[in-house]
């Protein structure tokens, strides 16, 4: 694919701007990138505070809810603000398309590389609270997840990135569906819920924030989602991931002659 080859050619190049990306986002900040390190850690910690203290969710059968809630918060914020960024890159980077010959084609791989040094941490994070509860990672699953989720995020924005570049309110309109999947994704609430409505339930599974999500809580909690009960949902969100990939590569390289113009 040319998009694979010329992410390639140029991975140097990219990995710079995103560690460039990244510091830049907090340069008028005393603290400067740790502001990008604080901010989701004090969210993820403050939902579990009001979720399993507060709001006396407890636990997710058997395991401690901490154990179970951050892997799965961990993976949105990474999806989220990988997607969000991502899709806005092109636009953020219009002087790139405008004055420089680029290779546009890895402009939004610029900001997924800077949103993943929050979203590590963030796994971090939630790997050494696992730890301190006896829940320790599969390393073969992780490594798994890890490849499962960029695959997701470069498929996605694929499109959003191109269309973001043609529509800017797209990214408001986006920003609002980012919304309403946190709320239908398994994050802080179980898909045990949906026992009684098996068609539903089977819906909310196909979904691939839903099997990214699990997929990580399954790196500590005992579970394999690449097999077992979960073969079929691997087999359907790989055919979404490359489906989408697909359909969003042919447009963005059908539109981004015009970027240029629009920018």
């Amino acid at each position: 694919m040319e998009f694979i080859k010329t992410a390639w050619k140029n991975k140097k190049l990219v990995w710079q701007l995103g560690k460039n990306d990244f510091k830049n986002r907090f340069a008028n900040t005393s603290l400067g990138s740790i502001w990008g390190f604080l901010q989701p850690f004090i969210f993820m910690i403050t939902y579990v505070i009001v979720f399993q203290y507060i709001l006396k969710t407890g636990s997710a059968g058997n395991d401690p809810y901490v154990v179970w809630f951050l892997p799965g918060m961990a993976m949105w914020l990474c999806i989220n603000d990988s997607i969000m960024s991502a899709s806005g890159a092109i636009r953020q980077y219009s002087y790139l398309v405008k004055k420089v010959i680029f290779p546009v084609d890895t402009i939004p791989l610029i900001s997924i590389i800077a949103s993943s040094f929050v979203s590590l941490f963030l796994f971090v994070v939630a790997t050494v609270v696992c730890c301190i509860f006896n829940y320790f990672p599969n390393v073969l699953e992780l490594i798994y997840v890890l490849i499962a989720v960029y695959a997701f995020i470069i498929a996605f924005t694929r499109f959003t990135s191109a269309i973001t570049t043609l529509v800017p309110d797209f990214s408001n309109l986006l920003s609002i569906a980012m919304q309403i999947f946190f709320w239908f994704t398994p994050i802080v609430w179980n898909l045990s819920m949906l026992a009684n409505h098996p068609t539903i339930l089977k819906i909310m599974q196909c979904m691939p924030f839903t099997y990214l999500v699990t997929a990580f809580r399954e790196v500590f909690i005992e579970g394999n989602i690449i097999t077992a009960g979960y073969g079929v949902y691997t087999i359907a969100f790989w055919v979404i991931t490359i489906f989408m990939f697909v359909w969003g590569n042919a447009v963005f390289k059908r539109n981004k002659k015009d970027f240029a113009d629009v920018l």
